[in-house]
């Protein structure tokens, strides 16, 4: 019996104990879902629930006679080996064995799609992340938004949600033309202007660029700045693209902000927001009234000149996001960004649409590199800023990924590079990925023995040792892991959880054997461990691949 299972047979419980007069609780008063813990200690039994707490003060009884009633009721289930009262009225149930060593069946079957929810479904969400100028390389704070960007699109799918992510490209503005500036002067053998991009990479790009149409240089600068440009832009949007591929994070869409102008999703935005009364001019300039909706400020849309400004772009693409049917809309931003929290939120309010819905806005905090207790600032090819390309080639794509996830996106995080390539305990990516080769190994030294899993002959009461019972539990618990991490936006909670599954699945593999020794015979309890072996690599690999983080079979 999963958790989601037992749930399930709550609420009936519930219900029964209505329809019969024992319980008063009209029905737009009921629960629609009943909460699952597992207990802290195994004392306390398999599962626990608060529902009778919850429910007294609708009942207009004391906690505990309404954990009476539900009581009596539970013990009957199917599966239930007992149910206690505990304190003021918590729930504590203990299952059977059968019923327990059940999910390890369920899980097998399930495959890739054990703990995938329907907790979202129907739910269109946009993840836009890392959205880094096509003007240099894809540095170390993006890397934080690439793993854990891609790794939010990834649980929210698994919570049943349809969901696109979406890198924005800046490709308009001055910073562009600073860009085309700098690349034009290095092409030329001249130092970049003061306040262009003075990277060791431009050097790079403005030779490679050269190499392929020396016929820039005959251009006039002007003519040279637009060619340099574009010609730079493309190539480092491409060197994004395949740097980011290569780190498993894929795009569905790569938005370019030119395109806002070129297809008059600006001209709409402004006129929508016109519509909803909240632009007015003042000073020959277009103002858009944010502070109606806690933003510190007024915010400009058009200057006096006529020209347009990055807060028109930000208004005019989320509401193209908003046409194009996304219902909830998350921007995962850099730590320098907490300005943009509010005016963000004040676009879609201004907009009509509810801001505490419709947008979420995501501060990533900083990320520092060590080798050997130094911080590891500079980059082996770039010179003056430390690449995705670096860290992939330091530690690799599935330490990188991990590590990044491990942690809330508001903590700052030190990565320790020796840490990262040792292949040991202490080394948390190994630590699970191990786990996941110790099981296949175990499998595949059954298979030799000609020991394979049959889901038909498989008797669940055989699980019955504390370990096992251990292991079961920590099994159950990953659906609703998958829930929380979606419905929350934090993927660190599927990383830690996987941490707390391989310990468990190690401690068990200690004290229950598992193969046969030497001649000896195997017997049922050998082939429903192996049952429960394969539930948990099942588990394993389905959570790392929720993290874009590969499940070696052999390590």
């Amino acid at each position: 019996m999963t958790p989601a299972e037992l749930s399930s047979a709550l609420l009936s419980v519930l219900d029964a104990a209505v329809a019969s007069g024992e319980l008063d609780i009209p029905a737009d008063r009921r629960p629609t879902s009943v909460t699952i813990e597992r207990p802290r200690s195994t004392d306390h039994g398999d599962y626990a629930t608060n529902v009778a707490l919850q429910l007294a003060k609708v009942a207009a009884r004391p906690p505990r006679e309404v954990a009476t009633v539900l009581a009596e009721r539970i013990t009957a289930l199917p599966g239930v080996a007992a149910v206690d009262i505990a304190g003021p009225g918590f729930l504590n149930i203990t299952l059977e064995a059968a019923a327990q060593g059940e999910l390890a069946r369920t899980i097998v079957g399930q495959g890739e799609s054990y703990g995938r929810v329907t907790t979202m479904t129907g739910t269109r969400v946009n993840v836009e992340f890392i959205s880094a100028n096509p003007n240099g390389p894809i540095h170390l704070g993006h890397a934080r938004w690439a793993a854990v960007g891609d790794a939010i699109a990834r649980v929210l799918e698994a919570a049943g949600a349809d969901v696109a992510r979406e890198f924005y490209i800046n490709d308009r503005g001055v910073q562009m033309d600073r860009f085309g500036e700098s690349l034009r002067e290095a092409a030329n053998g001249r130092p970049a202007p003061e306040d262009g991009y003075h990277g060791g990479y431009v050097t790079e790009v403005a030779t490679a660029i050269v190499a392929e149409h020396r016929e820039f240089l005959k251009l006039t600068p002007d003519e040279q700045l637009v060619a340099f440009r574009e010609a730079g832009y493309a190539q480092q949007l491409k060197q994004q693209q395949d740097v980011l591929a290569l780190f498993r994070t894929e795009f569905d869409v790569w938005y370019s902000e030119r395109s806002l102008y070129e297809s008059g999703a600006v001209e709409r935005g402004l006129a929508a927001l016109r519509e909803q009364g909240h632009v007015y001019e003042q000073d020959g300039a277009l103002w858009l009234r944010t502070t109606d909706f806690d933003d510190d400020k007024d915010r400009v849309l058009i200057k006096g000149d006529g020209e347009t400004t990055y807060f028109a772009s930000d208004s005019a693409y989320y509401l193209d996001k908003r046409a194009r049917g996304f219902d909830i809309n998350i921007y995962l931003l850099g730590a320098d960004h907490h300005g943009y929290v509010n005016r963000l939120r004040a676009i879609a309010a201004c907009a009509g649409d509810d801001p505490n819905y419709s947008i979420e806005v995501l501060i990533g905090q900083l990320v520092k590199m060590f080798r050997g207790g130094e911080e590891f600032r500079l980059s082996k090819r770039k010179g003056d800023i430390v690449t995705l390309e670096d860290l992939i080639d330091e530690v690799g794509v599935d330490a990188a990924r991990y590590t990044l996830c491990r942690y809330p996106v508001d903590s700052p995080i030190t990565l320790d590079l020796e840490l990262l390539v040792k292949q040991t305990n202490d080394n948390p990516v190994f630590y699970v990925q191990y786990a996941h080769a110790r099981i296949s190994s175990l499998l595949r030294s059954a298979a030799d023995l000609r020991l394979l899993i049959d889901v038909e002959k498989f008797d669940p009461s055989l699980l019955s040792h504390d370990r096992e019972g251990d292991l079961l539990g920590v099994l159950g618990e990953y659906p609703r892991v998958v829930a929380s991490s979606a419905e929350l936006r934090e993927p660190h909670r599927v990383a830690r959880y996987l941490e707390e599954l391989a310990t468990a699945y190690h401690k068990f593999y200690d004290s229950c054997r598992v193969l046969p020794r030497g001649d000896e015979d195997a017997t049922p309890t050998h082939e429903a461990r192996l049952m429960l072996c394969s539930a948990t690599r099942q588990v394993l690999a389905n959570g790392l691949d929720l993290l874009g983080v590969s499940a070696p079979k052999r390590m």
